[in-house]
């Protein structure tokens, strides 16, 4: 008997597994609200990808090894991430015990007037993340801060969450020490300084309008607990030694980022460094962590560990600051580890099937002007996000798919490199079950449809992109390789 030939699947027969995964999500969604993340939606990912199997292999004679090496090339991709996730799960929990956050949040609480906070929130973000070169560092290091400043002065979740994620996506996007940014111009195969100068076309637009939208905020949103901000200040000095001595940590964690050391060793340096703080200003803490009158070397030991991996609860006397510097370490990372690989799964099997290959070339069928080449291009930035959950994969196949059709069209490599980062990179995090989305999401205690409108940013650089290749502006053809122009 004959073995039957892999055959590509229809573009409508692409659409089940992923009509199923976003109709189970809605449902997870509706049933389980934030706690989604903590095993529904992984069990969606891995249905919908089942449904996928089911059909590859039943139906078109696809081979399960070519879907198991797609599964094992996605989580292969996603391994240095998911090592960076534990760090910056390490961090959290020491950079609050050991008081780095509660300095900064008294020192922010006396410095940032609450008129100015999220413009300001904003543009601090910015300037750090342009920096370091990386968003998820940002957010988890200041961003975290700026959350409990925010918080104190009684600004809603989203608005702060919205004004830290549009302030580091925007740095990050316009970094050349970040990877993304890296990533996109090799993609394309365009130098890195071409592409960042030619990205301000669209992101410093996009970022002025940003800008714009949160300081009318600061102006008409009223906070809530505006008027608490002291009491807050009192209550963290009460329960932590603030010094700025401690602010150190983050300094010499700027020090490293600024010697491009990687994430990894960056943030695991950093960690150490909390760690020793933590010991040093914070010893009656620690030994009220481990359960003990006084601290003695073992207790201390165990305090230390427990802020890195597990849960730690601080009683500060206020219910609400106890939710703000409560702390969950690695431990708190393992549900988005959880669905990082569910959703590489996932990811895997449709572009190894080639039920994602299929459904692309929708994008290619009606691509004739700069616009709609451009808009196709977003268009698919944003689809692979939800399809494959993953930022850098979304960059890597939006930018192989477009390229000769670039090239084709005489248009230069710049603008698809500039136009794969206006979707693919700023709008991950907007993805629920992206691993950007689970990701600032869990960091900063904020679900991603909380935080999502208020995302100005990351919501108008698409559209930017769209709008400003639609009227020509900067938009250079170049003769292509058939000598048409």
């Amino acid at each position: 008997m004959r073995r039957r030939e892999s055959r590509r699947p229809a573009a409508w027969v692409s659409a089940i597994p992923l009509a199923v995964l976003v109709g189970m999500l809605a449902l997870v969604i509706r049933c389980f609200g934030s706690d989604a993340i903590a095993g529904g939606s992984q069990v969606a990912l891995l249905s919908a990808a089942s449904v996928c199997v089911m059909i590859s292999i039943g139906v078109y004679g696809c081979g399960w090894q070519r879907l198991e090496d797609a599964i094992l090339d996605n989580i292969h991709t996603s391994a240095s991430s998911i090592v960076i996730l534990l760090l910056i799960g390490a961090i959290a929990g020491t950079w609050m015990v050991s008081g780095i956050v509660p300095t900064l949040i008294c020192y922010g609480l006396k410095i940032l007037h609450p008129s100015f906070f999220l413009v300001a929130t904003c543009v601090i973000c910015a300037l750090v993340s342009l920096v370091t070169g990386s968003s998820w560092t940002t957010i988890a290091t200041i961003g975290v801060a700026l959350m409990g400043i925010g918080r104190a002065l009684g600004f809603a979740d989203g608005w702060i969450a919205g004004a830290i994620i549009s302030g580091a996506y925007f740095g990050d996007k316009v970094s050349m020490l970040s990877d993304t940014t890296v990533l996109a111009s090799s993609t394309v195969r365009v130098p890195i300084f071409t592409h960042i100068k030619y990205m301000l076309v669209t992101t410093i637009p996009s970022m002025v309008v940003a800008l714009i939208v949160f300081t009318v905020a600061g102006f008409v949103v009223t906070p809530s607990g505006a008027g608490q901000a002291a009491e807050v200040a009192g209550a963290l000095r009460r329960t932590f030694h603030i010094t700025p001595w401690l602010l150190l940590v983050p300094l010499f964690t700027g020090v490293l980022i600024a010697r491009r050391l990687p994430a990894i060793v960056t943030l695991f340096a950093s960690c150490v460094m909390a760690c020793v703080a933590a010991v040093v200003a914070q010893p009656d803490l620690l030994a009220e962590i481990a359960g003990v009158g006084a601290l003695d070397f073992m207790s201390g030991f165990k305090s230390v560990l427990l802020s890195c991996y597990g849960a730690t609860s601080i009683d500060t006397g206020s219910p609400e600051l106890n939710e703000l510097v409560a702390t969950r370490g690695m431990g708190g990372m393992l549900d988005t580890i959880w669905l990082i690989v569910c959703a590489m799964c996932f990811g895997g099997v449709m572009t190894g099937s080639g039920m994602l290959a299929s459904i692309t070339d929708i994008f290619l069928r009606y691509v004739h002007r700069v616009g709609s080449v451009v808009a196709s291009t977003v268009g698919a930035g944003i689809f692979f996000n939800i399809c494959t959950a993953d930022q850098y994969i979304s960059i890597i196949l939006t930018g192989n798919l477009f390229r000769d059709l670039y090239h084709r069209r005489g248009l230069e490599a710049r603008l698809l490199s500039r136009s794969v980062e206006d979707s693919a990179t700023v709008c991950s995090v907007l993805i629920p079950w992206n691993s950007c989305g689970m990701t600032q999401a869990t960091v900063l205690g904020v679900s991603t449809f909380t935080y999502l409108p208020y995302c100005i940013f990351n919501i108008v650089s698409p559209l930017m992109s769209i709008v400003v290749s639609s009227i020509g502006y900067r938009v250079v053809r170049s003769v292509n390789a058939h000598g048409q122009q």
